[in-house]
């Protein structure tokens, strides 16, 4: 079955900043994503603020293009102020012309 070489990024972040991430993503050129509830302890210890709620974790499937400018905005505009980490792998995708 032929496979499509793209990006796998995943952000996991504050529930705070899930709204703004989400149009972001999308406004850079990710076609979807997907969203699940993270919990877990990093640099910054285990967050437990019961009024955020669990951290978000966003996975998209993008071109690398869109991965890097994605990367690039996160980490201008939210790293320094905010719990956030990204990372990219690639991935062989089935269907992959779909997500570029």
């Amino acid at each position: 079955m032929k496979t499509t070489t793209l990006k796998l990024v995943t952000i996991v972040t504050e529930r705070i900043l899930e709204d703004r991430l989400l149009r972001t993503i999308t406004d850079l050129g990710a076609k979807g994503y997907t969203l699940t509830q993270a919990t877990g302890k990093g640099s910054r210890g285990v967050r437990a603020s019961e009024w955020e709620g669990p951290d978000t974790r966003i996975e998209i499937l993008v071109s690398k293009t869109v991965a890097d400018k994605i990367v690039e905005h996160i980490a201008s505009d939210f790293f320094e102020h905010y719990a956030v980490i990204v990372y990219v792998q690639d991935a062989e995708v089935v269907r992959g012309d779909k997500y570029i």
